[in-house]
């Protein structure tokens, strides 16, 4: 089933506080989307009701507001991981002077699935961007081909590499330093009943 997000597949979407674009997509399952947050700008604080999302800081620092109450924040440096619960008001905001590379986990795929609760830009309660804040993205972006099976990509985004492996059991996975992120794109890891314990769109650490 084609989703209507696919629009935005190969679209750069501007945004008053800089820009974002797909850089990954598995079908309906999961989009993978990077930030590039200006400094000392700040996305809406917004909520995803019906999907989960992570974020993965490849380079700069970043102020996150979790839920309604300014005094509720943490600060981030990259690199560094951050998963959002379904429903949970969120913001981030850039408060590196050569602003923010981050990568955005989405799951399932739903570009509308967005509840805008304050705006800086005077877009509360307004939908996602439409078509008129996209322009067709160009070959000097990176765009993430689908990882196979003995063939390891390197991307360098930012001061980050960003490498897509497929693996099959947590041998080699287990040879990476403890603070390296992983983020699962496809499949799963299960327990010995057969039961999920990571999927689609979770970020986790090498000692987790």
């Amino acid at each position: 089933m084609k989703n209507k997000s696919s629009f935005y597949d190969n679209k750069i979407v501007f945004k008053p506080w800089g820009y974002e674009y797909v850089v990954y997509r598995n079908a309906n399952h999961l989009s993978v989307t990077l930030l590039n947050i200006n400094y000392n700008k700040t996305t809406s604080l917004h909520c995803h009701p019906l999907k989960k999302s992570g974020f993965i800081l490849l380079e700069g620092e970043a102020l996150f507001q979790l839920g309604l109450r300014k005094k509720n924040t943490e600060l981030h440096s990259s690199p560094a991981k951050r998963m959002i619960a379904r429903g949970l008001f969120h913001s981030i905001k850039s408060v590196s002077k050569n602003g923010l590379l981050a990568l955005e986990f989405e799951t399932p795929v739903n570009k509308n699935d967005l509840v805008r609760f304050k705006d800086s830009y005077g877009r509360e309660k307004k939908s996602y961007e439409g078509k008129k804040f996209t322009k067709a993205i160009e070959s000097k972006f990176i765009k993430f081909k689908s990882p196979k099976l003995g063939k390891k990509q390197i991307y360098k985004i930012g001061k980050s590499n960003v490498a897509l492996e497929v693996h099959k059991n947590f041998v080699k996975l287990l040879k990476n330093k403890n603070t390296t992120i992983f983020a699962i794109l496809d499949g799963s890891i299960s327990d010995n009943k057969g039961r999920n314990v990571l999927s689609y769109g979770d970020i986790t650490k090498t000692d987790n």
